[in-house]
């Protein structure tokens, strides 16, 4: 976990959702939409990064309470949220790891986000750990919001930039990674350990421990394939928000899944 903190501590993770707007627009579009139909109030951002979604939510009313792994990137969320004058919506800003959220009282939440603790968890027994938290915390009948990255989208992206993501410049190491899941950056600095999932695996793996399913979408749907110019493209044309509602309409299709660079689990605690 002191990677992850070396990471997150140096690395504006604000600025990439401002940079890769697709992830946090489709991804906060179901959150709101789930979120207003079970009529929530309380809801835990775990592994809240600088509070980004967090932040959208207390605007929109929700009473939100904050916590990551990394000191720094809690202290950011708290400034942003005193910038942006919802600092009354936080219940707290904690720094917590996502496998032992130690302080919080079972069947406390409505609702519970995950959106990035299960990127960094390599080992099996450790993302068990993070959503029987994730679990023990929510309320019964409760909504979550849980995050993981593509391992097929990983596999194309190692194949279209292999000097980017060493070790998987190679066939036999991606192959190995894909094999896994397990990647671990080569060049220091890159991003941390992670862990990424087969598109078919989440649902099973969130339904053995205590879940339901409700979805499970593309996060940046088939929009990620898109170049900065391709993009450009659409908002030239002035069709930019109807190429998103078109992203968002196919973001659950089975065939744009694995396409998608990240996943959004959406689920009920049973």
């Amino acid at each position: 976990m002191d990677k992850v903190i070396d990471y997150y501590s140096q690395f504006d993770e604000w600025g990439r959702l401002d940079r890769e707007p697709l992830e946090f627009t489709i991804n906060l579009h179901f959150i709101k939409q789930y979120l207003e139909a079970a009529s929530a109030s309380q809801v835990l951002d775990n592994g809240a990064g600088p509070g980004k979604y967090a932040i959208a939510l207390a605007k929109l009313g929700y009473n939100v309470t904050l916590s990551d792994l990394t000191p720094m990137l809690v202290e950011i969320a708290k400034q942003k949220a005193a910038e942006q004058q919802v600092l009354d919506q936080f219940n707290g800003f904690h720094v917590m790891n996502a496998t032992c959220l130690e302080g919080i009282h079972d069947e406390t939440y409505d609702a519970a986000l995950m959106l990035g603790p299960l990127y960094h968890l390599q080992k099996e027994e450790e993302r068990t750990a993070a959503v029987r938290e994730l679990h023990r915390v929510t309320k019964q009948n409760g909504l979550v919001f849980v995050a993981c990255q593509s391992r097929m989208r990983m596999a194309i992206t190692s194949l279209s930039h292999p000097q980017a993501w060493k070790p998987n410049d190679s066939l036999a190491a991606i192959r190995a990674f894909f094999e896994t899941g397990v990647f671990n950056h080569q060049d220091q600095g890159r991003f941390t350990g992670a862990y990424y999932f087969h598109a078919d695996e989440v649902k099973p793996f969130m339904e053995r421990n205590g879940f339901e399913t409700i979805d499970l979408i593309g996060s940046s749907s088939i929009g990620s394939l898109l170049s900065n110019e391709q993009q450009q493209y659409w908002i030239d044309r002035g069709e930019y928000d109807e190429m998103i509602q078109f992203l968002i309409s196919v973001a659950n299709d089975p065939s744009v899944l694995g396409a998608s660079s990240h996943l959004l689990y959406i689920g009920k605690r049973v």
